[in-house]
């Protein structure tokens, strides 16, 4: 009898210490879950700020196209060239400086697309180990089910002796 009381204490521990541990995980996966939500706003964001970057790269390539053909028609105008010719070299210190941000707002893509990959396989490695988790508490249910039933018929033994 006694032994049946232990056995029952443990399947209850147990049972309580699965119950925990999924809660426990699903918490976990929801942490995860509102991550992985920031990053892809994250992502998002790069992406139109890439798009709008890329844009100015291309109004800036063509301004300093526009400025060079205007330096080639403008040889006969010495001082109008100078002043075309200091714009010119502002305009490109500018494409540098919107390429260098595109190429940086790229990696910052880039790492965030790996993050984003390395949660996406920590969620799919949680639900895993939590469905794990849950299959063992059906089947300490189910175990607990059967001692319980085996204690019912035992004490309905006893009663009958």
């Amino acid at each position: 009898m006694d032994r049946i009381k232990e056995k029952m204490n443990k399947l209850r521990l147990e049972a309580d210490e699965s119950s925990a541990k999924a809660e426990e995980f699903q918490a976990k996966v929801k942490v995860l879950e509102q991550e992985n939500l920031a990053k892809e706003q994250e992502i998002t964001s790069l992406q139109h700020k890439n798009g709008l970057l890329e844009a100015e790269v291309e109004k800036l390539e063509k301004q300093v196209a526009d400025l060079k053909k205007a330096a080639d028609d403008g040889q006969q105008h010495g001082t109008q060239n100078e002043t075309l010719t200091r714009r010119l070299q502002l305009l490109e210190e500018e494409a540098e400086e919107a390429d260098k941000t595109l190429r940086e707002a790229n990696e910052k893509l880039r790492q965030t697309d790996v993050k984003a990959g390395h949660f996406e396989r920590k969620v799919q490695a949680l639900e895993t180990e939590r469905d794990t988790w849950e299959s063992k508490y059906e089947e300490m249910a189910k175990k607990y089910a059967e001692t319980q039933k085996e204690l019912e018929d035992f004490q309905a033994e006893i009663g009958n002796i």
